[in-house]
């Protein structure tokens, strides 16, 4: 005999822990696109952010005397890591990926009270720390998929990581370049065409042979899969995508010698990270339906302003810590219409 239990009713099946373990499956793809194309680095930074933030996560709630395993089995903080450990450069001295951790868990997350109450993305807050403290090694990639003479090992970039020994025969400016993000914003800024920027650098033309586009292509591919799952909704990825290539495309009609085509904004950069990973954190993004579309849209605006006349190659960080600020205002004037309140004009 079935026996009918005391309602809710709803089966309901989600969970912090689910929602963060889904993420990182979401993230696996890109993972391997990254180690395809860009070496071995992202997996020690990954090792390196994941230690430091289930250390301080444990430290943290030690201090603050909460209990440590429901906190540390939702795996936010391996969240957090993994998200630090995309954003940064593969070849970089240990303690960097340790000092933006440290910093994302320590200060932007239990500093306001820990998971649910921080206003700011811990990831972006500890990435931007960094952005800003180390610009040089920020902004120094290995080329992708190589076709320098000098590659790293995985050895090799380990010895750097930890020794800074570089391999034999080769220097830190030979082994590194710039973004194309990067390479644009200096090159357009001192005269030179798209055209003439094409034709002097080998890894901005060709959008599926750079190897930046795959990886956005596999962050896609991740999102997709978390708004299938409904671990995140669409109104926040498409606002920001949209908005971000709609901007581009007026740019580049009005003047196509200056600007890159759309395209090079949408699969460029954090753009497929930010839009499906980090503005769509539930904490610190807006929670209305019309919020998170007016959110996205402020974070695509800001990364393209800061893209294209900023001091800095990319914006996604600066546009969704910005927008953190502004949640609580989009909240307020974004809320829907409670059913069955009546109009005043009725009353």
């Amino acid at each position: 005999m079935n026996t009918l239990h005391t309602s809710p009713h709803t089966n309901f099946t989600n969970s912090v822990t689910r929602m963060m373990l889904l993420v990182i499956a979401a993230m696996i793809p890109a993972m391997i696109a990254y180690v395809w194309f860009f070496g071995w680095g992202i997996l020690i930074n990954a090792v390196l952010c994941i230690a430091t933030a289930l250390s301080c996560e444990i430290a943290m709630l030690k201090l603050r005397h909460r209990p440590v395993m429901p906190f540390i089995t939702d795996f936010s903080a391996l969240v957090t890591a993994l998200l630090i450990a995309f954003a940064l450069p593969p070849i970089l001295p240990w303690w960097l990926p340790v000092l933006a951790t440290s910093f994302a868990i320590i200060i932007a997350k239990h500093l306001y009270g820990g998971l649910g109450y921080n206003p700011f993305n811990p990831a972006m807050a500890g990435y931007v720390v960094l952005l800003i403290a180390f610009p040089k090694q920020m902004t120094a990639w290995l080329p992708a998929n190589s076709n320098q003479p000098f590659t790293m090992t995985f050895t090799e970039n380990l010895r750097y990581n930890f020794f800074g020994e570089l391999p034999s025969n080769t220097s830190y400016d030979l082994l590194t370049q710039a973004t194309p993000l990067d390479v644009v914003e200096v090159q357009t800024g001192l005269g030179l065409s798209i055209e003439q920027i094409e034709s002097s650098f080998t890894q901005f033309s060709g959008y599926f042979g750079v190897g930046w586009d795959w990886v956005s292509l596999m962050f896609l591919l991740g999102g997709l899969f978390l708004i299938s799952k409904r671990v995140i909704t669409w109104q926040i990825p498409v606002a920001m995508i949209a908005t971000l290539a709609v901007l581009s495309s007026i740019a580049y009609l009005l003047d196509q010698q200056t600007n890159p085509d759309p395209l090079f904004h949408v699969l460029g950069g954090a753009t497929m990270i930010g839009a499906f990973f980090i503005a769509t954190d539930p904490i610190t993004a807006s929670t209305t339906p019309r919020g998170r579309i007016y959110y996205g849209i402020g974070i695509g605006v800001i990364t393209y302003v800061i893209r294209t006349w900023g001091n800095y190659p990319d914006g996604v960080a600066f546009g969704v810590l910005l927008m953190n600020i502004a949640v609580p205002t989009i909240d307020y004037y974004s809320q829907p219409k409670v059913f069955g309140h009546a109009n005043k004009d009725m009353d």
